[in-house]
């Protein structure tokens, strides 16, 4: 029997951000019939809107919350370089083209590692195409297919599908066998208590 573990995500998630070491340790920990799978979970439509001020303060105040409880690292100078967009429907489109030539986790890496790290907006278009061309994928390909309606006729399925998962909150971790989803608590530094679930459930004979 091979169960497939869906990894319900947005690669501009701040919180999944600094759950993905402790998904990274998971995963080398799962036995061979558990396949983990990302779906890209689109926190945020298409929007060139200026972020309001008051979200902007919300957000802040939440990498903050995020460095507390987990460790996890943040270049707040994000803030004052850039004008920040409630939109990350378009780095979750980067991440499904990526997919497609086999590069899906580099995208991720490379997004997060802009947004969060290095105070670079993955919601410019521009942005994007400099991390395609940094992973090594067709830079002037990339620009033509993150534009293109295929690639948004996409994302929406990939949206309806994650709502299939009962998925409304990431970094969402889910369990698949036939027809029958079961959802994995998310445990940030604590892989072990996640793979005990996810084996229990897997070894479950009514699953």
């Amino acid at each position: 029997m091979v169960y497939t573990l869906y990894y319900v995500h947005d690669p501009m998630c701040s919180w999944c951000y600094a759950f993905k070491p402790t998904l990274d340790e998971l995963q080398k920990h799962l036995k061979d019939d558990i396949k983990l799978v990302n779906v890209v979970g689109g926190l945020a439509p298409h929007s060139d809107e200026p972020m309001p001020q008051n979200q902007r303060e919300m957000i802040q105040n939440i990498w903050y919350e995020i460095e507390e409880k987990t460790g996890a690292k943040f270049n707040h100078d994000f803030w004052k370089e850039n004008t920040p967009k409630r939109s990350t429907y378009l780095s979750c489109q980067a991440t499904m083209l990526a997919r497609y030539v086999g590069k899906e986790n580099e995208m991720i890496e490379a997004i997060q590692e802009a947004y969060y790290l290095k105070a670079k907006n993955p919601s410019d278009a521009s942005t994007l195409i400099q991390l395609a061309k940094q992973i090594g994928m067709d830079e002037k390909k990339f620009e033509q297919d993150l534009n293109s309606l295929k690639i948004e006729k996409d994302l929406e399925e990939e949206l309806n599908f994650r709502r299939s998962l009962y998925v409304r909150s990431f970094p969402s971790l889910v369990l698949k066998y036939k027809k029958d989803v079961y959802p994995i608590n998310i445990q940030f530094g604590d892989y072990k208590a996640m793979l005990k679930q996810i084996e229990n459930m897997s070894e479950n004979t009514y699953f």
